[in-house]
């Protein structure tokens, strides 16, 4: 009884403190983190900052974003997607060409048809599934979640919040985690920066290199063509893409993504009419009649890479941490699958710094992996090496002829290294 009393006699101790999380930027990426954290990891608190202010209506953006399969199952996961989906486009296909040079004439290869190019052609039915990923625009994709997390911090007042309209001029660390500068300065356990912007306004990261070429972004119409392909095609310039859009005014679309030279531009001076007939030579006869062109935009790539996701109590995710070449459209997959592999870390550790280990060790393969190959594509076009352009051909050949080691290719794509 002695013991029983002296027992209760002595002090509880006090219920540990709620870590608390900072996410700077409310693009994809960090919007998907936050709410998928606020599910699983109930122990944070968690305060996502974002320049843009509440009243902003971002699903006005029309700006164009390629989900792999991966990351549409990340959306559904939330209950999302099928407000998204109803804005989107499937992927039923990706088609990979090039412009043929004569001397691939000459190679035996197989998986080429006499006569024709080289190709690499991967369907979703032959993975069985029903798509590979899906295209939609940036502001179908961001105002749902930006919607979703508003309501989850109307709900949970006390943990939740949203500083819309807040700019972060600083991330400060500290020994026990870091300190945020928006205007009043505010301590967190761990910030994540989710907010990257594009190549040309960015400051420079350990691993940089500017491609010299210029993205053409916009979007086009098409008569004919098989719905839902999204169509990659090698040229001597660079790459140009086109990704399936939803119609609009009952006219097919798509979305464009060409890029040229940039100290040779053979896009800029031309006119609407003189694009069309150039994409139109350029892209495979497969994609259909080119019927109309938007305004397009211009924007200079580059590879701008941090060397780990995690420095101290940051962690980057996203184009805060990899902007890459457009070449294989991974950028916004590579990121989400950053944030998935942060949550894990930190469901599974309850030390903050054990579980930003276990991210920089588990993450470095798969983005370094994406690096490297959307790296050595987009520079493989500035070599002025004989036959280079023979050798990508003879590969997408050897590809579409050996159909292990292309479903490979196509799982990787669409699920990264999980």
């Amino acid at each position: 009884m002695d013991e029983l009393l002296s027992a209760a006699a002595e002090p509880v101790p006090e219920p540990a403190q709620p870590r608390r999380l900072a996410i700077i930027g409310a693009g994809p990426v960090g919007l998907v983190l936050a709410l998928q954290a606020q599910r699983r990891l109930p122990q944070l608190q968690i305060t996502v900052y974002d320049a843009l202010p509440a009243e902003h209506d971002v699903s006005a953006d029309a700006r164009t974003l390629a989900l792999a399969q991966g990351s549409v199952q990340d959306l559904t996961r939330l209950g999302l997607w099928p407000q998204i989906a109803a804005q989107a486009a499937p992927i039923l296909a990706v088609h990979v060409s090039q412009q043929q040079p004569a001397l691939l004439d000459l190679l035996p290869l197989p998986g080429r048809r006499p006569g024709g190019e080289p190709e690499l052609l991967i369907r979703a039915e032959q993975e069985g599934l029903a798509q590979l990923g899906a295209v939609a625009s940036y502001g179908a994709i961001v105002a749902p979640l930006r919607a979703a997390w508003l309501d989850a911090c109307a709900q949970e007042p006390q943990r939740l919040a949203a500083r819309w309209g807040t700019k972060v001029s600083a991330v400060v660390p500290r020994a026990d985690g870091v300190e945020i500068d928006a205007g009043i300065v505010e301590s967190h356990d761990l910030a994540v920066i989710a907010e990257g912007g594009v190549f040309a306004d960015q400051s420079r990261k350990a691993v940089h290199h500017d491609y010299r070429q210029t993205a053409w972004v916009g979007s086009v119409f098409v008569d004919g063509g098989e719905p839902g392909v999204a169509y990659e095609r090698f040229t001597p310039q660079g790459p140009a893409a086109l990704l399936p859009l939803p119609p609009k005014d009952g006219r097919a679309r798509a979305a464009l993504v060409w890029c040229v030279d940039a100290d040779d531009d053979p896009v800029r001076e031309l006119n609407d009419t003189q694009r069309l007939a150039v994409l139109q030579h350029v892209l495979p006869a497969r994609v259909g009649k080119l019927v109309g062109i938007s305004a397009l935009k211009a924007f200079p790539l580059g590879l701008n890479a941090e060397r780990s996701l995690v420095q101290g109590r940051t962690v980057r995710i996203g184009n805060a941490a990899q902007t890459l070449h457009p070449v294989g459209g991974q950028g916004l997959n590579l990121g989400l699958r950053d944030a998935q592999a942060l949550l894990a870390a930190l469901a599974r550790h309850a030390d903050i710094d054990q579980a930003l280990a276990r991210v920089a060790w588990q993450r470095a393969p798969d983005r370094w992996a994406m690096i490297a190959a959307t790296d050595f594509l987009a520079r493989s076009f500035t070599w002025p090496l004989p036959g280079l352009n023979t050798l990508r051909g003879a590969g997408l050949s050897l590809l579409q002829g050996l159909p292990m080691v292309k479903s490979q290719i196509a799982r990787r794509m669409m699920f990264g290294s999980r």
